[in-house]
């Protein structure tokens, strides 16, 4: 019979095991539709009325470059930044701004209603466009509400893009969420002349970025987007926090019977998602347009951010019960709900059981009679391919895949680099798991912001002081982005 401690044993590698096969097997269906993106007929942007919310929270080195950057690239579009009651120079820059952009509106909230989640601030957003688009007259159903960050560049064929036959000229489509980039400068990354920058069959990736940042691109334009893509075909598609897009009309059907678009889940995009689906609308993903946003080149801010993104899964664990009764939602489009949110839990147990499981391991290992030697000839040498194949492919492919998807801009070394580092990566964001649970059972809520780094333009307007100063920021600045617009729409 088996003593206590091999049932202890058995049940720890039966758990990891069966952990590791999940993963694997879940990496493997995503990777099909990930290798076979096709290319996506554009649509005409001018079917459609165009406004952007840009929550801002004491964002004075970005949010002018910002705002510039969207009414330049976008004259079309009405762009609405939320003051969250920023204590910095956010309120000044913009308070410039207003007059000379007749698109732009600036809204400012004030204590003690400032500061109360970031939910609150796309509400407002909401509410306000739908005032101005009723008091003009506008067609609620053709107008899109995107949410872009205050560090976020959109790509000049965004709209265009986004207005495609299997998109926003689909009356079934609700949302739209475009891919994420992650990069160090933003504003170098949409206004470099590259061809392949404008291609939508190669992604491309400063090669001379750091290895964290370039983590978190592979991350957005690896897993991530192969999560969408399979979920396009579930009809499951979940919203990011930046580069969302959601018909006015929609938003406001999800208002007038949950009470408002976006409720009190941290992760407030994916929620939205849900609700676009429980309403009975398709959500959508596009891979063939982008959304640029800086990266995180520290590790603290980068783990607080995902704890955050963590706690916000885990909140949104209450929809689960709604979306498996919905008959707005397909059997594996439920399931694959099912497994989003079941992955902070698997996250959580397994960094308890692999542990757990490898020490037990090593402590047969020292003490099998005949000692280590023996235990490894009689059956623990296959510890290692499984290891390889379990807890090293699944995470190291995606570093080999990025060089091949972002135009072989990066080098086989780095590329290599990037798939160990990915390994590691993966396992510490796991202490993000950890620290939104703790963060639940203590009962915080709060809105952990992300602290943007700053731009060239961002930085330069913050700190003009004369109306020349001013005026020179802002005219080199639109320069810039007209040429990026041009440049790109000729290629």
């Amino acid at each position: 019979m088996m003593d206590s401690s091999n049932w202890l044993l058995a049940l720890l590698n039966t758990g990891a095991f069966l952990l590791c096969v999940g993963f694997l097997v879940y990496v493997i269906v995503i990777m099909r539709p990930y290798l076979s993106i096709k290319e996506l007929p554009p649509g005409d942007s001018a079917d459609n009325d165009w406004h952007l919310i840009v929550p801002a929270l004491n964002e004075e080195e970005v949010i002018g470059g910002t705002v510039l950057h969207l009414t330049t690239t976008f004259p079309q579009a009405h762009v609405w930044v939320i003051d969250d009651g920023s204590d910095d120079a956010t309120g000044r820059v913009l308070a410039e701004l207003a007059p000379r952009l007749p698109k732009l509106h600036v809204i400012t909230r004030v204590a003690p209603d400032a500061r109360t989640g970031k939910g609150d601030v796309l509400n407002l957003g909401w509410s306000s466009i739908d005032e101005w688009v009723t008091r003009n007259g506008g067609d609620k159903k053709k107008t899109i509400v995107g949410v872009v960050d205050a560090d976020g560049r959109l790509d000049p064929h965004a709209f265009d893009i986004i207005s495609g036959e299997e998109m926003f000229a689909d009356g079934t489509v609700g949302a739209v969420q475009v891919l994420v980039r992650v990069v160090e400068d933003v504003e170098a990354f949409v206004s470099t002349d590259v061809q392949t920058l404008a291609s939508r069959s190669a992604l491309p990736a400063p090669g001379d970025a750091s290895i964290l940042v370039q983590l978190q691109d592979m991350e957005f334009t690896g897993p991530i987007a192969a999560m969408q893509g399979l979920r396009r075909r579930t009809g499951s598609v979940g919203m990011g926090g930046n580069g969302q897009f959601t018909r006015l009309s929609v938003l406001n059907e999800i208002s007038k019977k949950f009470g408002t678009p976006w409720h009190g889940a941290l992760l407030e995009d994916f929620e939205l998602g849900l609700h676009v689906l429980l309403m009975g609308y398709r959500t959508e993903y596009c891979h063939h347009t982008f959304v640029a946003q800086a990266g995180l080149d520290k590790l603290r801010p980068l783990i607080r951010q995902r704890s955050r993104w963590s706690q916000g899964g885990i909140q949104c664990l209450k929809y689960l019960w709604a979306v498996m009764q919905s008959r707005n939602v397909s059997l594996s489009g439920a399931l694959e709900i099912a497994y989003y949110l079941y992955v902070p839990w698997s996250q959580l147990s397994g960094s308890i059981i692999f542990p757990a499981a490898i020490g037990i391991d090593l402590w047969y290992a020292l003490n099998t009679g005949g000692g280590a030697d023996r235990w490894w000839v009689t059956g623990a040498w296959g510890v290692v391919p499984l290891a390889l194949l379990f807890g090293v492919f699944p995470h190291a492919v995606w570093g080999l895949l990025y060089r091949t998807r972002c135009g072989n801009m990066i080098t086989r070394r780095r590329a290599l680099a990037l798939a160990m580092g990915n390994l590691l990566y993966g396992y510490l964001l796991q202490a993000a798991v950890w620290w939104a649970l703790i963060r639940i059972i203590r009962r915080k809520t709060d809105w952990k912001k992300t602290q943007h780094p700053g731009t060239r333009v961002g930085i330069a307007l913050a700190q003009a002081q004369t109306p020349d100063e001013w005026a020179a920021e802002i005219e080199t600045a639109q320069k810039l982005h007209h040429h990026s617009s041009s440049t790109l729409t000729g290629v």
